[in-house]
Order: structure tokens, then C-alpha cells, then sequence
């Protein structure tokens, strides 16, 4: 299949990732990754457009993802990394209030791509955000907390200056991490789409094959979905720290991809990952 092709692609450009020291060539494999990606998807777009037998389609499918334990805290930062991802290459996602997994729903091939993203970039989230608070770089830093008191029959919230707690600098450093992820996917996958539609042939018609997709998708997921309220990507009790959410945006920067376990479709949690405590 089309996608296992891909897969095996993007397994070597992220064991290319790995091996380097160099993070200029690391950010350049994971940009490669992230285009051949698009590039995938479209071709599998156009061919989806062309295909003469409607039973031999590729159509959106849902795929649960499982992101951790039931009672484990700390998975909002690892739901918000998948999201960052998927948004990236057209995966649409519903999250479980308890933040132990997601509903992904895509055509298989951007599903597997956003797979094989999350294993290498979790390890790497982990690792990074590890790193910084072995440093104790957050120790000197205070940070703002909303606290909910009860008073009589009334709640009441205000925001009170503690020190940074570890716990409270890893969230941060993760949220950040993701959120420039996302950034630096969502940058590739734009520049690949213009190149696409720039050099395509004169017939092939990619940019209203994007649109019909970004359709197709759209009405398998109104069709589909039963989500209900809001996810919230941050507790209530949440502080905020700026030293490491600055921490957790240079990691995301010079993010590599690889490393462990090896891609692969059946993988659905990381073992040996522990959200924050």
C-alpha cells in the first residue's frame, strides 16, 4: 500500500533525525518528514478524485489513539501534542474528558503520519522537559495560581503568586513544546501545499481536490462524531511559568524526531512514558 511506502519513508528520515547531532540537519529531516507527508496525502487525494470505482476509495475512518492510564495526571500536555499534529495534516480529533485517549478521524494514511509523528515527538517532549527540571532552572521563578475557595453557598476564584513547582514548570515546558510543534508542522505543510499547486500538471486540478477532501472530512465528522462540550488543554489549578514555557518553545525548535519504540500502526501508547506527576 501507498501508506506503508510512506511510513517506511518517514522511518528513515526520522532515524536520519536520530542520528545526527546536528540540529540544523534535525529540524531539515523533520521538515522532510513533514513534507513528504503532505505530499503523500495529496497524491492520495488525486487519486481518491480519479478513481473509476467508488468501492475502491479511500474513505475517512475514526481510530482510537491511546494517549495513557485512567487516574495518571499530566496527559493534557501529551492529548495537546497529538492535536498539534493532527491539525497539521488534516486529521480531525474528539479528546476523552479524562485525557486517556483520542478520537482521531482522517483518511488512514494522514492518521498514520500523525502516529508516527506523536511516537518520536513524545519521546523527545519527555526527554527535553526531563532535562529542564533536572536543571532546576525554574526554582527561582515565581508563578500566578488560581485558586477556588468556598465561601457559604459561593464559589469564588483569585489568583495567588507561589513558587514554581516542578510539576507546575513540566506542564508548562510541554505546552509550549507543542504548541511550537504545531507551528513549525502547520509552516511545512502550507509550504508544501503552494509548491504542490504551483507545480502541478495542468490537468491534475490539486487545490479543488484539497477543497473536496477538506469536505469529505468534514461531513464524515459532523456524521460521525458524538463528542459533547469542550476539552480544556489546561487544569483549573494550573499555574502559569514563563521560564519554561520559553524553556519548552526553544526545545520545540530544535526538536528531533526518532527514537523509540519504532514506528509502528499497533502502537497506540508509549511504554516507559510517565506523564508529569
Amino acid at each position: 500500500m501507498t501508506s506503508d511506502k510512506m511510513l517506511t519513508r518517514i522511518g528513515g528520515l526520522l532515524r536520519q533525525a536520530e542520528s545526527t547531532d546536528n540540529p540544523h540537519e534535525a529540524e531539515a529531516f523533520m521538515e522532510a518528514a513533514q513534507r513528504l507527508a503532505t505530499a503523500t496525502s495529496i497524491d492520495l487525494a488525486v487519486a481518491r478524485s480519479h478513481s473509476a470505482t467508488r468501492e475502491k476509495q479511500a474513505t475517512p475512518v475514526q481510530r482510537v489513539i491511546r494517549i495513557g492510564e485512567p487516574g495518571k495526571k499530566g496527559l493534557r500536555t501529551f492529548v495537546h501534542l497529538f492535536v498539534s499534529i493532527a491539525f497539521a495534516n488534516d486529521v480531525k480529533c474528539d479528546i476523552a474528558q479524562s485525557s486517556t485517549q483520542v478520537y482521531a478521524y482522517g483518511f488512514e494514511s494522514d492518521i498514520d503520519t500523525c502516529e508516527a509523528l506523536y511516537s518520536s515527538l513524545l519521546i523527545q517532549m519527555v526527554r527535553a522537559s526531563d532535562a529542564y527540571i533536572k536543571s532546576g532552572a525554574y526554582r527561582n521563578e515565581t508563578a500566578v495560581r488560581t485558586v477556588t475557595e468556598t465561601i457559604g453557598r459561593r464559589r469564588y476564584k483569585r489568583q495567588e503568586t507561589v513558587i514554581v513547582a516542578g510539576v507546575t514548570a513540566r506542564l508548562n515546558f510541554q505546552t509550549a513544546f507543542a504548541e511550537r510543534i504545531g507551528k513549525r508542522l502547520a509552516s511545512v505543510k502550507k509550504e508544501a501545499e503552494v509548491r504542490a499547486i504551483a507545480e502541478e500538471q495542468q490537468d491534475a486540478g490539486t487545490a479543488l481536490v484539497l477543497r473536496n477532501k477538506e469536505v469529505e472530512l468534514a461531513d464524515y465528522y459532523t456524521s460521525t462524531s458524538k463528542a459533547r462540550g469542550t476539552w480544556q488543554r489546561h487544569s483549573a489549578g494550573a499555574g502559569y511559568s514563563q521560564g519554561a514555557r520559553k524553556a519548552g518553545d526553544r526545545a520545540g525548535r530544535s526538536a528531533r524526531l526518532g527514537g523509540e519504540p519504532e514506528i509502528s500502526r499497533g502502537s497506540r501508547q508509549l511504554d516507559g512514558v510517565k506523564p508529569a506527576n
